[in-house]
């Protein structure tokens, strides 16, 4: 009855180990990033924490990145969960199907070209860039990359991340979380020479060497799963079938089935749920780092390709400023020449005037060679394949006219630079990098530990087989055996043997299989307990030490890089904030001298009519006023490129764009029309 309540006891402390250990590391797992808190260098404000202000020093607010929203709407499918064993139980042994990337041009480009003209708008521009720019393609696959290397921790792995901040240190998980299931299959047959029959078994008199023969077969079978607490389980179930010509075994042939079950747990190194999961909360960051760079690759790509929109709009405009400096510098020397053959000019007033009509020519050539090669540069910057029929000889007409920007950069700096710290993907980056930096330093720690495990086994042992057996009381014959020669002992002469023997009983063969063996197992029968502790103490333990230096090095140098990416976004929104200023200035001073070049020009130009100017005069206000011209569109340009540059500096690219991630993840730009109810209203920017 004892044994009975034991064995039921054991299997229910089993179960609740199965059950409650996977739970309680779950439950462990959400909460082991929030508790994970990384040592501070003094005067270092920790990630996603306020700072008090010390010394003019600036508080970092909590940031809530573009990245974020790109989570939590996720297009395409989840590499971090894997394939599920049910209902399609070949499902995890097949490779995934993953589909080619798309490689041509989106069908909007055609939509947008007219004749062999391509009309863009800054908003088509940065919608085509969404949908097409191979940067944003080729950095949408990172976040899939970092979600396989997940699903590879969460296995008990060591994950592969291609960023540059991993390092892998310490020892890794000592236990496979996903479950095993193991087995063996085997058939021997043997025949062994023995030197000993009596002891062997065999029952012989024979001078000649016996032999063993046997024949059997092996069933064996088993279960092991890791959890997060670093225990391992294991169930292992080994049957074994023996027939031979052994007469002294009670069962032949015999089956002999042994359940053996082995739980054991790590109590210093290797213990706890940090230590076991490091991998998978690492992978976790990483993900995020990565979805971070891809909405930073976004904002780029808008700030570059809005820049170079504007870039383009000024070498169209400066080949226009271009060409009209060549139609008054030829008309003078049109007018010159007709003087010249009337003899009312000198040959050197045309000489001037014609040399200074290749001058203008030579720079309409640069200005019309450097609008193909921006042209190039945006079609570029918003296409896949810039080789497609479609796009040959295409001349891109850009419809968004240079405009004077709101004044937006009369913001306090302080408000400014807390604005940039909230919204920047940098700063977001570096927070991921500095926990696990102490994720690690919390792993290694827990290596320079020795090892202590304790271990519970227990094990059942059934055994059946063949039996001979008594089928009744009465003997049927004595088989004699001759012992000693009887002597007398007076003569000391033989006299006789003692003939003795013993009874035959009749008998027959009891037969019990598997199942019989099975019973005697599950009854527990024959059960085994074991129990103790293993421990091992590395009396030097330099590699543990040096891995736990690295991580603690590694976590200061990352302390150090954030604020060095804090100092860098603050140089950006100053450097932009200034730029904004100057550019501003430079656009109000470019118009007036604009202004005076053309009064000038034209007050010049009514002299020489009139006789009291050269056409050297003329000459030297016709440039003055083209290179005025030129000094105009290129302030009013960097104008408008400051702008876009100080967003970015800010974090405000999507903002200000009307950009969302799930647009980039998308490919596509959708608008919400002011007027609700209208054909347009939540279509694709561009779509005709």
């Amino acid at each position: 009855m004892i044994r009975r309540i034991t064995h039921v006891a054991l299997v229910f402390l089993t179960a609740a180990s199965l059950v409650v250990s996977p739970v309680f590391a779950q439950s462990q797992e959400t909460q082991a990033p929030q508790g994970v808190q990384s040592q501070q260098t003094p005067g270092q404000a920790q990630p996603g924490q306020t700072q008090e202000p010390t010394g003019g020093e600036l508080k970092a607010q909590p940031n809530t990145p573009a990245a974020d929203e790109a989570r939590s709407m996720k297009m395409g499918p989840d590499y971090s969960n894997g394939k599920h064993v049910l209902p399609d139980i070949t499902a995890p042994y097949r490779s995934l199907q993953i589909a080619q990337p798309m490689l041509t041009n989106s069908p909007r480009i055609d939509q947008l070209i007219q004749g062999d003209k391509l009309m863009l708008s800054l908003e088509d521009v940065i919608s085509l860039a969404l949908e097409n720019n191979l940067n944003i393609s080729v950095q949408k696959f990172q976040p899939w990359i970092e979600e396989t290397q997940l699903l590879k921790a969460k296995a008990g792995g060591i994950p592969q991340s291609s960023n540059s901040q991993q390092v892998v240190l310490g020892t890794s998980p000592s236990v496979s979380f996903d479950p095993l299931i193991t087995g063996t299959v085997g058939w021997a047959r043997s025949t062994i020479p023995v030197n000993n029959p009596f002891i062997s078994g065999t029952g012989t008199t024979s001078d000649t060497a016996e032999a063993i023969s046997s024949n059997g077969y092996t069933y064996n079978f088993g279960y092991s799963e890791g959890f997060h607490t670093g225990a391992n389980f294991s169930v292992t179930l080994n049957t074994t079938r023996q027939a031979s010509n052994l007469s002294e075994n009670l069962f032949n042939p015999y089956i002999q089935p042994v359940l053996t079950a082995t739980l054991t747990q790590p109590l210093l190194n290797g213990f706890g749920i940090l230590v076991n999961t490091r991998y998978i909360l690492e992978a976790k960051n990483f993900i995020k780092v990565s979805e971070s760079q891809l909405a930073q690759q976004v904002i780029a790509t808008v700030t570059q390709v809005s820049n170079d929109y504007w870039e383009l709009v000024f070498d169209r405009q400066n080949v226009i400023v271009q060409e009209a400096a060549v139609g008054v510098s030829t008309k003078l020397y049109e007018d010159n020449k007709k003087q010249l053959q009337i003899g009312t000019m000198a040959p050197l007033d045309v000489l001037t005037a014609e040399s200074q009509v290749a001058t203008d020519q030579q720079n309409l050539i640069v200005a019309q060679t450097t609008r193909l090669q921006q042209q190039t540069v945006l079609l570029n910057d918003i296409t896949k394949n810039l080789m497609a029929p479609e796009l040959v000889g295409l001349e891109i007409i850009p419809t968004t006219t240079i405009s004077n920007p709101e004044v937006v950069e009369n913001i306090p700096l302080q408000d400014a630079v807390q604005e940039a710290w909230k919204k920047r993907p940098e700063i977001y980056q570096a927070d991921l990098n500095l926990k696990n930096a102490g994720i690690e330093v919390k792993a290694t720690k827990n290596a320079l530990l020795p090892s202590l495990n304790v271990y519970a086994q227990f094990s059942q042992t059934g055994l059946s087989g063949n039996a001979i057996t008594q089928t009744s009381t009465t003997p049927t014959s004595i088989v004699p055996i001759p012992s000693e020669p009887i002597v007398d002992s007076t003569t000391g002469l033989q006299i006789g043997n003692e003939v003795v023997g013993f009874p035959v009983f009749p008998s027959g063969v009891q037969t019990n299989g598997l199942g019989s063996a099975l019973s005697n197992m599950i009854n527990n029968n024959f059960p085994t307990y074991a129990g103790g502790v293993t421990f091992a103490i590395p009396l030097r333990n330099r590699s543990a030490q040096a891995d736990n230096a690295r991580a603690l090095l590694d976590e200061r140098q990352q302390q150090t890089q954030y604020r060095q990416t804090q100092n860098t976004i603050v140089l950006n929104v100053r450097n932009t904030i200034i730029a904004l200023q100057q550019d501003r200035a430079q656009v109000a001073a470019a118009e007036k001298a604009r202004n005076l070049a053309q009064q000038t020009l034209d007050a010049e130009q009514k002299k020489y009519q009139l006789g009291s100017s050269t056409s050297y005069n003329v000459v030297l206000r016709s440039r003055d006023l083209t290179a005025a011209q030129g000094t105009e569109l290129r302030a009013k340009v960097n104008l408008e490129e400051a702008l876009v540059n100080f967003n970015q500096a800010m974090g405000r690219t999507l903002e200000v764009s009307r950009i969302t991630m799930a647009d980039a993840l998308r490919g596509k730009v959708y608008r919400e029309n002011l007027i609700p109810g209208t054909p347009d209203a939540g279509s694709p920017v561009g779509a005709k």
